[in-house]
């Protein structure tokens, strides 16, 4: 529970940190954006003072362009005057004074037209700066919308930001405090369990000094009183039973059912290829049916036909291999396999069927070959027909090399059931991986067997000379090599997963060692097995409950007690069985009263129903008046008979027993003595019948409830048993996970010390390292100066001796 919070605390603290740096970005995005806002409102403020500006200058320019206009005005007054004036004065005037105004007057035009013209550019101007100033108002309002909403998403987006901040500092703050609370508890249950541990430590020390005594008092007594020791010698040890791993022997007859049922798929796949290859024969290059075929495919063929008899044979022995591997037996297929021979004695069999499919192979190779040699030689046969034909013929030799490594490998694993010491018990890992290896491989090759007949196939299907019964053919074939490609994949894609299976260590093992023993101990072991299987069954066996001594003296009291009422008793059984006779009897007797009532009861009905009848014929006359006082009298007569028999018939008789008090009614009419004796005989067989009938429905009835009551007080016990069983398997679970745990963190924090002093100890070391180094370095440098020093002193040496000499 606290590693648990400890974890949410740690992704809770993660998710915050990362919360808080995306506030922060969107903190600077806000304030980015904020900054541009104002920039972008101070460049407005610029705009609109320029316009302020253009507005001032038009202003100023219309001001002087009305000026100009006026003055323009006024010199067009002039010169309209100015024109009179000449007219009047044409006379007078001479023509120097004429070409002065006329000098003005060009003078007046061209600065007339300049002013114009300055007038419509500045005209264009405000016009421009007009629509530019517009322009650039819509843009910057937009952008000033764009931002305002922008500014107020961020502010939403930063208020729930901060809303789910706060949240998740409550949270945390909570979780800290119930951490905090947790963490105080577990410091105590560590403090709890440091105490537990040192007691269970001081137990174990005990313990220990009381075990090592115990072992040396039984090392003492074996060796002065024990005169026969089997652990000595491993050949006895053999012969031992094993340690029986029931997990490890289903799955072994789990991944035996999935080889049968792949087996018998690939069994299905190479019967199909065989009989519709010789169908092939019988019909390509030459139909046996029109013409007869060539002696090697007549002999290819009889071949072929026999298949059945080479390969019917894996299937039975694989379901023998199969069958041999039960929950009883021993079963293991790696390496330290002591009891192999028990697999391998019924895996024998499979292998020496499998090696005469073998040689069913060879023998039919050359032919296969030679026959679709003889299908290149037919003269419609392409020479793109001919390369598929040679590569089918490499194809056949690949499958048959497959299959002989296969029949290698498996008679390999067959050896030990005959000679145990020809195969070595390291060697059984290298012949399961290389018999997978081999089983990929032969799926590689049907694969290439596949493609390249389709490829014939197509080719074939082209040629003019196809019939209708070879296109059948080549399909059942194609269909049954495609069915190959898939059943190899799948039984190598299964090995190669129960590889591990295939290949671990047994778990089988005698008490000193592991070794491997011939089939007759073998048998010795099985044996062995079964008696102390049958011995532990008797020991199992329930004996029968014994009566406590209390219970046994209750009982005897209250038998001496009713032996002396036994007499009374039998007494007053007696006289209820003779009450019981008397009462049955009785109910005899008033149950003949009553059938002989009905039979009476009957007879009345009848003659009533007689007696109206002739009332009706006699009311409905045809003769109604005159004979209506005739029909009068018999009306009348019938009704007087009717009232007698009714007060006949209602006349009551009581009769009273010990059952109770009947009324009947008596009739003058008395039956004869034969009718009442077989009415009688009659009812008393029906009553016999019924009694027994209801007598066998009450003792089936008792024995059923009482089986079902048996069978559920034993549900009942042994479900107690099991509730009890679990729930103590349930305290030692708990116990044993609270202890790992303990183990777990103590484990932890050791290894993490030792971590961390390895790397403290490596760091040391590196530096001592580092610094060694450097010392060898400054010693080799030195010894460097040493040497050259000496080298320079023996050369100096050497050259004052000639000096001297001289």
């Amino acid at each position: 529970m606290a590693a648990d919070l400890q974890a949410k605390y740690q992704k809770l603290a993660q998710e915050y940190s990362k919360l808080r740096a995306q506030n922060q970005v969107l903190k600077k995005a806000v304030v980015d954006e904020q900054g541009q806002g104002a920039s972008l409102k101070e460049e407005l403020k610029m705009k609109d003072q320029s316009v302020r500006k253009l507005q001032q200058e038009m202003d100023s320019l219309t001001f002087r362009n009305q000026q100009l206009a006026k003055r323009v005005e006024l010199l067009q007054e002039e010169l309209v005057t100015t024109e009179a004036k000449g007219k009047k004065s044409k006379q007078k005037s001479v023509d120097p004074p004429t070409q002065m105004n006329q000098q003005r007057q060009s003078v007046f035009d061209e600065d007339l037209q300049n002013k114009i013209q300055e007038n419509e550019h500045l005209h264009r101007q405000i016009q421009e700066a007009q629509a530019k100033h517009r322009q650039t108002e819509t843009d910057l309002r937009e952008r000033l919308l764009v931002l305002e909403k922008d500014a107020m998403q961020h502010e939403a987006v930063m208020d729930s930001l901060k809303k789910k901040y706060m949240d998740t500092i409550e949270k945390l703050q909570n979780d800290k405090a119930t951490l905090e609370v947790k963490s105080h508890s577990l410091e105590r249950e560590a403090k709890d369990c440091r105490l537990r541990t040192e007691e269970c430590q001081q137990q174990l020390k005990d313990i220990h000094t009381d075990l090592s005594s115990r072992l040396d008092r039984s090392i003492s007594i074996i060796q002065d009183k024990v005169p026969f020791n089997d652990t000595r010698f491993a050949e006895y040890s053999v012969l031992d039973v094993p340690v029986h791993d029931r997990r490890h022997q289903l799955k072994a007859r789990d991944v035996s059912g999935q080889a049968l049922a792949f087996l018998q798929d690939l069994v299905g796949a190479l019967l199909n290829f065989h009989t519709y290859t010789e169908q092939r024969i019988q019909i390509y290059p030459i139909d046996s049916a029109t013409d007869t075929i060539s002696p090697l495919n007549q002999k290819f063929s009889e071949y072929l036909h026999e298949n059945a008899s080479y390969v019917r044979p894996l299937e039975e022995g694989m379901l023998h291999l199969f069958e041999s591997i039960t929950e009883e037996t021993v079963t293991s297929l790696g390496k330290s396999v002591p009891f192999f021979q028990e697999t391998t004695v019924k895996l024998k069999p499979f292998s020496d069927v499998f090696t005469t499919y073998v040689c069913f192979l060879k023998k039919i190779l050359p032919y296969q070959l030679k026959s679709l040699e003889e299908e290149c030689e037919y003269s419609v046969c392409t020479a793109n027909l001919q390369a598929r034909n040679m590569e089918l013929q490499s194809d056949m030799k690949k499958m048959t090399a497959m299959f002989e490594k296969l029949q290698v490998y498996t008679s390999l694993l067959a050896l030990p059931s005959t000679k145990p010491e020809m195969l070595l018990q390291t060697n059984y890992n290298v012949v399961f991986t290389q018999l997978a290896a081999c089983l990929h491989s032969l799926h590689d090759v049907m694969k290439d067997i596949s493609k390249h007949y389709s490829k014939k196939v197509s080719l074939e299907q082209e040629l003019p000379t196809i019939t209708q019964k070879l296109k059948n053919t080549n399909d059942c074939i194609l269909s049954s090599v495609v069915a190959l490609s898939n059943v190899t994949g799948k039984i190598g894609t299964f090995f190669s997963n129960n590889l591990d299976f295939f290949t671990v260590p047994s778990v089988y093992s005698s008490r000193i060692a592991m070794s491997v023993i011939d089939p007759v101990a073998a048998e010795c072991m099985l044996a062995n097995k079964k008696k102390a299987a049958a011995y532990i069954k008797s020991l199992k066996k329930l004996r029968p409950g014994s009566v406590p001594y209390e219970a046994a003296l209750a009982n005897r009291k209250t038998i001496l007690s009713s032996t002396e009422s036994r007499e009374g008793l039998s007494q007053q059984v007696q006289q209820s069985q003779e009450k019981i006779a008397k009462l049955e009897q009785e109910k005899e007797h008033w149950m003949l009263e009553a059938q002989l009532a009905k039979i009476k009861l009957e007879k009345e009905n009848q003659r009533l129903t007689e007696l109206e009848s002739q009332l009706k014929t006699a009311m409905t006359g045809k003769m109604p008046f005159v004979g209506s006082i005739q029909e009068n009298g018999t009306v009348h007569k019938i009704e007087e008979e009717l009232q007698l028999v009714e007060k006949d018939s209602k006349e009551p008789v009581r009769s009273t027993s010990l059952v109770g008090m009947l009324t009947t009614s008596i009739n003058n009419e008395i039956p004869d003595a034969e009718s009442r004796e077989q009415l009688i005989k009659s009812h008393y067989m029906m009553r016999v019948a019924e009694l027994t009938a209801q007598l066998q429905i009450a003792d089936s009835k008792s024995v059923y409830f009482y089986a079902e009551c048996r069978a559920l007080a034993k549900r009942l016990a042994l479900a107690e048993k099991s509730r009890e069983a679990l729930s103590e398997e349930i305290k030692v679970a708990n116990q044993n996970i609270v202890r790992l745990q303990d183990e777990l963190t103590t484990t932890k924090r050791s290894y993490e010390d030792q971590l961390s002093m390895m790397s403290d100890h490596l760091c040391s070391m590196n530096e001592t390292l580092s610094k060694q180094r450097e010392e060898i370095d400054s010693l080799r440098m030195g010894s460097k100066d040493l040497c050259s020093n000496k080298i320079t002193s023996h050369l100096n040496l050497n050259g004052t001796h000639p000096t001297c000499s001289i």
